[in-house]
This record gives structure tokens, sequence and C-alpha cells, in this order.
């Protein structure tokens, strides 16, 4: 028999799985708790979609890794224990109190050695990387504005090698891609930013690509997981 779980469930459902795999930080939960105390919106990835980053950077044996969207430094903090204490994660954040925050918590979780914030526009820091020639990144996890989602990409692709994985959050967003963005309202530039991300991942030469959805605490959504050939 199929059970058709609500969101209520589906939250319920992702705190047994963190509880009986022992999925949480305390550290990191700290820096979850700072940042809410601080005024930081709550839509940082959970604590199983952060471990599935470190997993994943572990199972690819990243040692760079590019983050697109910091917020309070949960995910970084994440793929920080992924690429181990020879490893280096840059991640772009454009609000000064998000930075500050994810400072913060980085400290406190022993992990800021290995993470450096840059803080502005994350099209201008990306541009730099480039223009400076980068040495290319093992793996790249774009959470940010997603009406910008392409120009992220293209710039990812950019700062890659063959084999570098791409990560794109919040790609389902309650099933909103599937509506004509004109009607959306305000969520129409970032609807219609995911779509356009998800055909330019499609059509480019470059790129082996799937999306899956995802349900939990945070509702309906999905993440597009893609390899640079």
């Amino acid at each position: 028999m199929i059970h058709h779980s609500t969101d209520r469930e589906a939250g319920a459902v992702e705190q047994y799985l963190e509880e009986s795999l022992g999925l949480q930080v305390e550290s990191l939960e700290k820096g979850r708790e700072h940042g809410r105390a601080a005024g930081l919106p709550p839509i940082e990835v959970s604590a199983g979609q952060g471990k599935f980053l470190q997993l994943l950077a572990e199972m690819i044996g990243a040692r760079r890794v590019l983050e697109i969207g910091t917020l309070g430094g949960y995910s970084t903090s994440w793929l920080a224990l992924g690429v181990g204490s020879a490893g280096k994660v840059i991640t772009c954040e454009f609000e000064p109190l998000h930075a500050s925050v994810a400072r913060e918590n980085l400290e406190r979780s022993g992990l800021a050695d290995r993470v450096e914030i840059k803080l502005g526009a994350a099209r201008g820091a990306l541009d730099t990387l480039i223009a400076k020639r980068s040495e290319a990144f093992d793996l790249i996890f774009i959470d940010a504005d997603k009406r910008n989602n392409v120009v992220y990409l293209e710039r990812a692709l950019k700062l890659s090698h063959p084999g570098t994985v791409l990560v794109v959050d919040n790609v389902v967003r309650g099933g909103a891609i599937l509506d004509d963005p004109g009607q959306l309202g305000s969520q129409e530039a970032d609807v219609r930013g995911v779509q356009e991300s998800l055909l330019w991942l499609r059509d480019h030469p470059r790129i082996s690509v799937t999306a899956l959805q995802t349900l939990g605490s945070k509702g309906w959504d999905g993440f597009a997981l893609a390899r640079v050939l």
C-alpha cells in the first residue's frame, strides 16, 4: 500500500532519519541556532542533505570546493568536513550579516582554516577567480538566488575540470517549475531561472545531468546533480 505523506509527516520522517543515523553534529547545530538568533532565514540545507554533501565530497576525493550562497555557513561546514584538513572551500555570499554569522560559526566548529568567504556579488567573485586562472574545483554547490543560476553555471563550468561534480539546489520549488512563471508573481524570476538552468544543463555538450525530488521539513523540492565531461 502506498502511503501518501503530508509535509508534516515528511518532516517527522526526516527527524527520525537524522536521529536514527546520528546525522546532527552538535557544533553545526549550534551554528544553525546562532543564525536563527541573528535573524537569518531558515532556508539552509537539512542535516541529511548536509551529510550528503560531505559524503559526495569524500566519495569523489574533493580537495577544492566552490559554494555559491553561504548563508550562515551550515552547508559550508559540511563541505569543509568533506574536503578534510588539507582541503579548501571557497564560498560566495552577498549579505554582510550572513557572511559574519558564517565566519563565527566556522570558528566555533574549528573549520575556519579550511574556508575562504568572498563577500559581495557572486558573479564578480567568480569572474575574478576566472581572470586569475584559479585552480579548478572538484565540487561546486550552487544554492543562491535562482534567477542567476545560468550565470553561475556558465562560470562554474569555466572553473571546472573533467569530472567536476555540480550540485544545483532547489530545482523543484514545490512543483512551481510546472507553472508559467508569468503567473507566479514574486516567484517569477526564480522559477524562470530554475527552468532555464535545467535546459542549460540538458543542452550543454560537456554536462551529464539528472535531477531528484526531495521531501522533508523544507517541503517539496529537489536538486540537480551533474558531472562535467
